[in-house]
């Protein structure tokens, strides 16, 4: 069991009292992890500039990677958000549940995008020669594969922060992806 209890506004510093308000107007809402980072004067501004930075990829192509990484990383918080995201972003359940995996029988370049960022995950950056081939197979560029990385970057630090802190997952729970495909 976790010992962090989600900040409120005003137990948090201005700055992040300011980007709790902008979040509130945006979004309805402060999700608990985004508040957990707000335990830091600066982490919570920084992780938004990095996952709000410009990206080669669409926020649809983003919530592939999101959904693989956060899979692999066996994150219920991320997973629970990027379903929700991902329904947003036009994916179907079943179009998540294979995303998921880290695939997408449904569109071959989605398919390359999501191997590739679970091969990223899976094997900590040592990604297989493989995959990086069938990813630029599959129409993507250089500038493409940089931005993934980032991108998985950029997921795995929240699948840890919500690994460390347990903080309560604010949206409809994702399922145990092993449950369904039993």
């Amino acid at each position: 069991m976790s010992n962090f209890n989600v900040p409120k506004r005003e137990e948090v510093s201005v700055a992040n009292q300011a980007i709790f308000d902008n979040l509130e107007n945006a979004v309805g809402f402060v999700p608990n992890l985004y508040a957990t980072y707000a335990y830091s004067e600066n982490a919570l501004g920084n992780y938004l500039a990095l996952s709000n930075a410009k990206t080669s990829l669409s926020a649809k192509e983003k919530e592939v990677v999101n959904l693989a990484v956060s899979q692999v990383n066996a994150c219920t918080y991320c997973l629970s958000a990027h379903t929700a995201i991902g329904k947003m972003n036009g994916f179907t359940d079943a179009q998540i549940l294979e995303l998921r995996a880290g695939k997408a029988s449904f569109d071959t370049k989605l398919n390359a995008l999501a191997a590739l960022a679970k091969n990223i995950t899976e094997n900590r950056g040592a990604t297989s020669s493989a995959v990086v081939e069938n990813f630029f197979n599959a129409g993507w560029t250089k500038e493409n594969l940089i931005d993934t990385i980032v991108l998985v970057g950029d997921k795995t630090i929240s699948n840890y922060l919500h690994k460390t802190t347990d903080v309560p997952v604010d949206f409809p729970v994702a399922q145990d992806l092993e449950t369904i495909e039993a």
